[in-house]
């Protein structure tokens, strides 16, 4: 976008901002329940649209939230239906969000301590990249220079967060948070020698802790084994918590599709994605096409199917079986994950989306501690991923 569309993109949000909060989403699905067909037609809604519209009338820019990965989140996979409409509200409203925290100068009020902290600077990236102003490179370059200093455990792996109940820790969120910006700012500003290396290394460090004989990951590998949660012998964690492992999954294939085809550890991640992939199909729910909250407790009375993550599983299975990275085959397996996750949007009686069953955020738990969490609507970890997925299998 050139800086004078740019502009008038401004313009246009600054008129609509008043009105958003009170105007249903433009030309809405009709409203009953959806359980949408798998395979799309030309008459089918576009559900990234409805969902991005309808967001953009409950939230404006300033009212979304604060600084956090959630809501990075959610602007990315509203990003990439901007990439695809070309609508330039879409943008502006990127733009205003994240304008509320970096300065004129570049500067921005965060110390990026967490990994967390650390996943809505993708949007520094893709806003350099749309308008061509520095302050986002330098913004960006923070994160990227923080992360010299981050603490690391022995064999390389970024702590979840630089503080002493996360000290030790890798959480297979954290994979997520840091690695998608790191490789996409390595394309945007020249770098990408280091920042593809270091993702790389990131992934294979994280999967070497944590995926285990089934092909899933646990959440959570303390390397010093002293967390109330950690195995004494292994330090992992008990459970395999689906969205944890949603987290990982999507940023292993975002990594292979930026790496190139002879990076020294392609084949080391290739075989962590396929060992993955195997246990994904497996764990899948046949009743919905969903995977459940715990992923291989599926059979317990009071686990359930949750959203986020199998938005995030069927983009990264749809992805890479697209890319050749896995079998074919999977490509069936994230259509059915495609449906079950369409069965759980929604059109209220305001003509405005609603997605259901997303768990909250979530710390590292046990069996209780998983199932109890609150199954929101529209929380924005869930949107967030409907969008990436959908943007990946609308046309499907």
């Amino acid at each position: 976008m050139t800086p004078g569309r740019l502009r008038t993109a401004l313009t246009t949000l600054a008129l609509v901002t008043a009105t958003l909060a009170t105007v249903p989403a433009a030309a809405p699905p009709p409203t009953a329940a959806v359980a949408a067909p798998v395979h799309r037609n030309k008459a089918a809604p576009d559900w990234s649209v409805a969902v991005v519209d309808s967001t953009m009338a409950r939230y404006t820019p300033s009212t979304i939230g604060g600084w956090s990965y959630p809501v990075g989140l959610y602007l990315y996979g509203q990003y990439l239906t901007y990439q695809r409409t070309h609508d330039a509200r879409y943008l502006a409203y990127i733009k205003s969000y994240v304008d509320r925290f970096v300065k004129s100068d570049g500067s921005i009020d965060q110390s990026f301590n967490s990994l967390d902290s650390m996943q809505a600077g993708r949007l520094l990236v893709l806003l350099h990249h749309e308008t061509g102003q520095d302050r986002y490179r330098k913004a960006a370059k923070k994160i990227l220079d923080r992360l010299a200093t981050y603490p690391r455990t022995g064999d390389g792996g970024f702590w979840h967060a630089d503080n002493s109940s996360r000290a030790h820790q890798l959480w297979s969120d954290g994979v997520y948070m840091v690695n998608p910006f790191l490789v996409e700012y390595g394309k945007e500003f020249g770098d990408s020698a280091y920042t593809n290396d270091e993702a790389a290394k990131q992934l294979y460090v994280y999967g070497s802790h944590l995926q285990v004989a089934n092909g899933l990951l646990k959440h959570a590998y303390d390397e010093s084994k002293s967390a109330s949660w950690a195995d004494p012998q292994t330090g992992l964690a008990p459970e395999h918590w689906c969205r944890a492992v949603g987290w990982y999954s999507m940023a292993i294939v975002n990594v292979l599709d930026a790496i190139p085809a002879n990076h020294p550890r392609r084949a080391q991640l290739l075989g962590i994605l396929r060992k993955l992939a195997a246990g994904l199909e497996r764990y899948q729910d046949p009743a919905t096409g969903r995977w459940f909250q715990v992923m291989d407790k599926g059979s317990r009375p009071d686990n359930w199917t949750e959203t986020s993550c199998s938005s995030m599983f069927t983009y990264a299975l749809s992805r890479g079986a697209q890319q050749h990275y896995l079998d074919p085959h999977y490509a069936d397996v994230a259509r059915r994950g495609y449906q079950g996750v369409l069965a759980k949007l929604s059109v209220g009686s305001d003509g405005r989306t609603n997605l259901a069953d997303i768990s909250i955020g979530t710390n590292v738990g046990d069996y209780a501690y998983y199932v109890a969490r609150t199954r929101a609507t529209n929380d924005f970890h869930g949107l967030g991923a409907f969008l990436i997925m959908n943007e990946q299998l609308r046309g499907d």
